[in-house]
């Protein structure tokens, strides 16, 4: 099902690590400032992965930009980081934000991104760009990032309903720290290790079943037939069996999913997009 999204992400994780230095006309940035995490992904001219970067931060919450600088700073960062490393300026860059919340943020996240020396192009939703990378036709692609999740729903190929509301995993990590008695930076970390993911996931159930439940609500009616878990949340393994279990909806994920979602950002990117 994920065959494409699943060798794309393995291209990404490896251009990480070693990026591609061949020239392309054009190269395309897709800025994710997640809740947990900012990561920036580069595209070449044929929009396959050449450079990655991501910086584990605290400059969202919620989906709300509440450290203004410390965003651009870090992106600025990190931009610089993959331009000395590709040996070219990184110029188009696209960003994401929750469903129905372009009232609210989208200003403070276009000025994130321009403020460190991108020019943005667009600015969908998550769910919505995570699509350009999952290429589902019908069915809810729910993004479960550090502070919200967002939903869209799409039929034909097309967006006919997002929703976006708060738990994510920052409530993951404070249901760890209260039952561990950690603090809450390293009941993160200890959540982000995968051989704790089996001891954690009865932990976590009341949690993750509040998800589902969020995802019922707006699902409920819409004749979904298929719910498919981006975010990076959702490298808990497990969880899309509570998910599934809870929603009676097939539910699925790809291997890494933490990085679908700035990956499908990328691909929004074209020059001259944003109006």
């Amino acid at each position: 099902m994920f065959e494409a999204c699943d060798r794309l992400v393995r291209e990404f994780e490896v251009v990480i690590e070693r990026p591609v230095k061949e020239p392309s006309a054009v190269y395309y940035t897709g800025v994710d400032l997640g809740t947990a995490c900012v990561v920036l992904a580069v595209l070449d001219e044929h929009f396959r992965p050449v450079a990655g970067a991501f910086r584990y931060a605290d400059v969202v919450r919620d989906g709300m930009v509440v450290d203004y600088i410390g965003a651009i700073r870090i992106v600025r960062e990190l931009k610089e980081e993959l331009e000395e490393k590709l040996g070219a300026e990184l110029i188009y860059a696209a960003a994401a934000i929750p469903p129905g919340t372009d009232g609210l943020d989208s200003g403070a996240i276009k000025n994130v991104v321009q403020g460190a020396g991108f020019e943005i192009t667009a600015l969908p939703d998550e769910p919505t760009a995570a699509n350009a990378v999952l290429n589902i036709k019908n069915g809810a692609v729910v993004d479960i990032g550090g502070g919200t999740t967002g939903i869209s729903i799409l039929k034909d190929g097309k967006v006919v309903y997002v929703a976006d509301e708060p738990t994510g995993g920052t409530h993951f990590s404070l249901v760890i720290s209260g039952a561990y008695k950690m603090d809450f930076s390293e009941a993160e970390r200890y959540k982000r290790d995968e051989a704790n993911h089996a001891e954690l996931l009865p932990v976590l159930k009341p949690v993750i079943e509040k998800v589902a439940s969020i995802i019922n609500r707006h699902v409920a009616g819409r004749d979904v037939d298929g719910i498919y878990l981006v975010g990076g949340t959702c490298c808990l393994n497990g969880i899309e069996d509570i998910i599934q279990k809870k929603t009676g909806i097939p539910t699925y994920k790809p291997q890494n999913p933490m990085f679908v979602t700035p990956l499908g950002i990328a691909r929004t990117c074209t020059q001259n997009a944003w109006e």
